[in-house]
């Protein structure tokens, strides 16, 4: 595993209200790796947009994001009224003070306004948190300085729109290195789209240190690695070659017209194959590899349905892979395989599910009872999952709902 010297920034807390089926959603005490289960439609894909919409009003704006996915017509959950509430909290680093984040959105005759935005926490032990950046429409205060207290002056500074994300915007600023901090984290984020048939192209030449959400620069990072990074591509190569039977080598080529050709290179066969006619559980699990093990991981990576095209006695390892990239990185994953949930622990998993008027609520694994019990008895995860003994998230039993009983989330 390759070593790092840091300590990530970590959410603890998410709240969601009115986003698509998640009226109301509390993660609390959230794990480094976090696993989401549950049947289709349950909620998972759209928690996992979640963090990809917020990482998108960040890098590309609120108005790209908020128009891809429909407006406030389609994101709002049906029947509700009000804006849409992203709540999280997090910590820059271990030990100092837990900083809230709440952005809420509304749609306008114009298009969509941040109605309401702050920060606050609460820097030593006793006190009240106190608000150091607070917004509504374009027009707020912020405490600049290191650390920001409670006496500090407040300064006005309105936006140029109301559809400007404050944090976004003054995070740019040497001033406010705490609001930078937050936008350097969530512009850092990586959310994962891999697609198959994007990773079997033929790029542009040139290095790319970091993996794009579809896949389809895969050559490049290949490229950079090979120029910048040869022992960590070699130690990619080498868990490459003890899970694919056969597998020699990965080459990324230049061709004459300037595109990288990414092949791949069995030992029996003189001649490489094409990456568009490897296999595609090959390709797929170079690409996690190169994600999992990079020297210099994104703060935040979002994986889904990594199960899709790998052969189910390789998922227990790549989950173990995902539990150690974690300790650099914090990861949110989705799956249906009770493979991978084999390597997981109770509390890294949630298991989402529609209750009786259609909206997504989510349990985690470690308070379902008699779960932990028998995991200490030497159960597996997915045994008891694939079994019903969760007794939530099974498809074709009261379309994924729980007994009437209470369970904490």
């Amino acid at each position: 595993m390759i070593k790092h010297d840091f300590a990530p920034a970590r959410i603890e807390y998410l709240r969601v209200e009115n986003y698509r089926a998640l009226k109301v959603v509390e993660l609390k005490n959230l794990t480094p790796l976090t696993v989401l289960l549950g049947p289709n439609g349950s909620g998972k894909s759209t928690l996992f947009d979640v963090f990809s919409f917020l990482a998108e009003c960040f890098q590309y704006g609120l108005r790209y994001a908020w128009d891809r996915r429909g407006r406030a017509a389609q994101l709002r959950t049906r029947g509700a009224e009000g804006p849409i509430v992203i709540e999280l909290k997090y910590r820059e680093r271990p030990k100092l003070p837990l900083i809230t984040y709440h952005l809420a959105i509304d749609e306008g005759t114009k298009g969509p306004i941040v109605v309401e935005e702050w920060l606050h926490w609460r820097r030593g032990p006793h006190g009240r948190p106190f608000r150091f950046l607070e917004y509504h429409e374009g027009e707020g205060r912020a405490i600049s300085g290191e650390m920001p207290d409670v006496d500090d002056q407040r300064v006005e500074i309105p936006l140029r729109s109301p559809d400007l994300i404050a944090v976004n915007t003054l995070g740019q600023f040497a001033d406010h290195p705490r609001v930078a901090a937050l936008r350097e984290f969530i512009t850092d984020w990586y959310i994962s789209y891999l697609a198959i048939g994007d990773a079997r192209g033929q790029p542009e030449a040139g290095p790319q240190a970091r993996l794009s959400k579809s896949g389809d620069n895969l050559a490049n990072v290949i490229q950079y690695l090979k120029e910048q990074k040869p022992e960590q591509l070699e130690h990619i190569f080498e868990i490459l070659r003890q899970r694919i039977p056969r597998l020699e080598a990965v080459q990324a080529d230049l061709m004459p017209d300037g595109r990288l050709l990414l092949q791949i290179k069995d030992a029996p066969f003189a001649q490489p194959v094409f990456a568009r006619f490897a296999s595609a559980g090959t390709l797929k699990l170079l690409a996690y590899l190169t994600l999992l093990y990079d020297s210099d991981p994104p703060q935040f990576v979002g994986l889904e349905e990594p199960e899709n095209f790998l052969h189910p006695r390789l998922l227990p390892e790549l989950a173990e892979e995902c539990r150690a990239a974690s300790a650099h990185t914090q990861l949110l994953v989705t799956t249906h395989s009770p493979f991978f949930l084999n390597a997981l622990r109770p509390a890294e998993v949630r298991v989402l599910y529609r209750d009786a008027h259609g909206y997504t609520q989510t349990v985690r694994v470690a308070a379902i009872r008699g779960v932990p019990e028998q995991i200490q008895a030497g159960a597996s995860l997915g045994h008891l999952w694939s079994e019903g003994y969760f007794g939530l998230g099974d498809p074709l039993v009261n379309a994924g709902s729980p007994p009437s009983r209470e369970m904490s989330a």
